[in-house]
């Protein structure tokens, strides 16, 4: 990370952006050209271990792709806003983000899918929900062991804050 006064290391404020964020923006490799999309995500953040979790379809591009290379980089960001100046390089973007990598995998087996989905619904909805077998077997989930990530966050310019 270049600008070190910028990085988060409390947990407490990287807790804080993954419960804010309601986007994750996924980057992966399909041979020689990115893909990138966002997507809804749960997570569950144990030790220091950080999973994210994503769904969809049960048969998609994004499947394909992590099938040839599950490598996996991810950034979400929150408490975005905008600030100005007197002169135009004076202008800016307060923000939090949380960035990194890792590798997806699809999840197979029943019991842990279902977990993963609640954590997921939970993450989106703050209710609590329980799938069956068929609602299961009608979507694809996706975990992600995340390897290494990194949090930044700019404040407002003093002059600014509220």
């Amino acid at each position: 990370m270049t600008r070190r006064e910028h990085e988060i290391t409390d947990i407490d404020q990287i807790i804080h952006i993954l419960d804010t964020c309601k986007i994750v923006h996924l980057a992966f490799i399909d041979e020689d050209k990115p893909y990138l999309i966002p997507m809804n995500f749960g997570y569950s953040l144990e030790d220091g271990a950080l999973t994210l979790y994503v769904h969809g379809a049960t048969e998609s591009y994004k499947l394909d792709v992590i099938r040839r290379n599950p490598l996996t980089g991810f950034e979400m960001e929150c408490d975005l806003e905008p600030f100005t100046g007197r002169l135009p390089c004076q202008y800016g973007l307060a923000y939090s983000t949380l960035f990194g990598r890792g590798f997806s995998e699809i999840i197979e087996d029943l019991e842990e899918k279902g977990n993963a989905l609640s954590t997921l619904c939970k993450a989106q909805t703050g209710k609590e929900f329980t799938f069956d077998e068929k609602m299961l077997s009608i979507v694809s989930v996706i975990k992600i062991n995340v390897t290494e990530y990194f949090a930044k966050q700019r404040l407002l310019p003093e002059g600014l804050r509220k």
